[in-house]
């Protein structure tokens, strides 16, 4: 389907910096209201969000913020919202950068990422071990700005999720992530912010077991629509573009709104929430003008697929799950049941919950996700 459009617009596929979306012109569902609400209300947060779903434009955002770049924000609620504009010293570290086969990996990944903050700020620690050197980090860039620094992880569960099957390797790596990680606790006094985000949250005896301060969010209701695009931004952002899409399949626009809702709609992060639309699959369907599978095709991770093995799950059994609180907030150290894997990375979701016995009903989001699997 061509189609002859004076303002063509551009979509932000795989544009994970704030800073290149804003300034070369793609189209940006504003989530910098809530940005402001996280920042002004709490200190330590964690969110999980499945792969593809915005958590790293929403860490880009943030550190946009926090560099006090407000030309960036020109147009969006935050520059009605905030009026400081204080510049922060910001820690962006990225987990996701490389593969994990060795213990060794993750060291190296992280002596790249500080090292590349301590020439910035002057940080020079005696315990040179990662931890050591985190935590002199956080200490020198406070010292040199004078005000508090910002600590954004990303993918902070990237080694972890890449050794399963594989348990002396993984325990590994959850005792190294621990200490590190535990430095964001002791170092409290001299952080401003602090946010993890990844896919899956792991319990009380794994990585986060010293690190109580940590407020998780993943489940919270006022941010059930941080990452995602809903019902209501959807007809806001691209209505024009959904008219295109309707031409192009022979549809009319309100049938091809119930196409999208059918296909890619259907995300639930918590009981009694507004239905969130897959983002990466909605943007590549309006810039293609042709319906797909495009998140599931990028591919099932590999951790998902070894635990799927490991427990001979038949498919019959995703449907209409009952589960507990207990059992979608963690993948304990011992844990092989697959189920809150399968909720946090997306591939099931909340369709209902039993106030009564407090249980979660669980099920695919979309018909995207079920013909996939």
């Amino acid at each position: 389907c061509i189609l002859v459009n004076a303002m063509v617009m551009k979509f932000p596929i795989g544009i994970q910096s704030f800073e290149s979306l804003r300034s070369e012109g793609f189209v940006y569902v504003d989530k910098t209201a809530l940005v402001k609400k996280l920042v002004s209300e709490g200190k330590c947060y964690f969110l999980s969000r499945p792969r593809r779903f915005g958590k790293s434009l929403l860490m880009s955002t943030i550190e946009a913020y926090f560099k006090g770049k407000k030309h960036l924000f020109e147009g969006l609620a935050m520059a009605e919202l905030e009026t400081e504009w204080k510049e922060h010293p910001v820690l962006h570290l990225d987990l996701n950068a490389k593969p994990y086969t060795k213990l060794q990996d993750l060291y190296d990944l992280l002596d790249d990422q500080l090292t590349y903050y301590e020439r910035q700020y002057d940080s020079i620690a005696t315990d040179k071990s990662p931890e050591g050197r985190f935590r002199q980090l956080i200490r020198s860039a406070k010292q040199k700005t004078g005000r508090g620094a910002v600590v954004l992880v990303d993918e902070y569960d990237k080694p972890i999720l890449q050794a399963i099957g594989n348990e002396p390797l993984q325990d590994e790596f959850r005792n190294a992530l621990k200490a590190f990680y535990g430095v964001l606790k002791s170092a409290d006094a001299d952080l401003r912010f602090t946010l993890l985000t990844g896919v899956t949250k792991f319990g009380k005896v794994s990585v986060f077991s010293d690190l109580n301060n940590l407020e998780d969010i993943s489940m919270n209701h006022c941010y059930s629509n941080v990452c995602g695009i809903s019902e209501d931004e959807l007809h806001k952002y691209f209505d024009t573009e959904i008219g295109e899409l309707a031409k192009c399949n022979n549809q009319t626009k309100d049938e091809a709104y119930k196409e999208l809702g059918r296909r890619y709609d259907g995300y639930h992060f918590c009981e009694n929430s507004h239905g969130m639309y897959n983002p990466f699959s909605v943007l590549l369907t309006l810039k293609n003008s042709n319906y797909g599978n495009y998140w599931f095709a990028t591919g099932t991770p590999t951790y998902l697929v070894e635990l799927l093995k490991k427990n001979d799950f038949k498919l019959d059994e995703f449907s209409n799950l009952e589960v507990s609180q207990d059992e979608l907030d963690s993948i304990h150290q011992a844990d092989i049941n697959p189920i809150p894997v399968l909720f946090q990375s997306g591939y099931l979701t909340i369709k209902d919950y039993q106030e009564r016995f407090k249980l979660y009903v669980l099920d695919f989001p979309n018909e995207e996700v079920r013909e996939g699997f």
